[in-house]
């Protein structure tokens, strides 16, 4: 079921959404200081490929001082954004029922939106 949902939703959006987490990424990735928010911003990208059958996981070092720092960055300067994206598109779809397996993956997108740093999606 899980391969199906995650080619319809490669047809319906999932195509555009890598695209523009993964532009987005190289352009972050063009300054030095950017590179750790691009490099999180392209894997966001690829989890958006093919969300459904995967979990969140949080890698054992999550919790370190650098990761905690850069997640507080990017949710002050990015996740915030990304995350009212997926909260929206996840209102949307949820009012039809077809929407609303995809309407729960965007929902499970949104903690890795918030705080990408020490965190993927297995």
């Amino acid at each position: 079921m899980s391969l199906l949902g995650n080619i319809v939703w490669f047809i319906f959006g999932g195509l555009w959404s890598f695209l523009g987490y993964t532009i987005g990424g190289l352009a972050m990735c063009l300054t030095i200081v950017g590179i750790p928010f691009g490099l999180q911003a392209i894997k966001i990208g690829v989890a958006s490929l093919a969300p459904f059958g995967k979990d969140i996981h949080e890698l054992p070092e999550a919790n370190g001082t650098l990761h905690i720092v850069f997640n507080i960055l990017w949710l002050v300067l990015f996740g915030w954004e990304i995350a009212l994206a997926h909260l929206s598109l996840a209102l949307t779809l949820g009012i039809t029922i077809i929407g609303i397996p995809f309407a729960v993956q965007h929902i499970k997108l949104i903690p890795l939106s918030l705080m990408p740093f020490g965190r993927e999606l297995r």
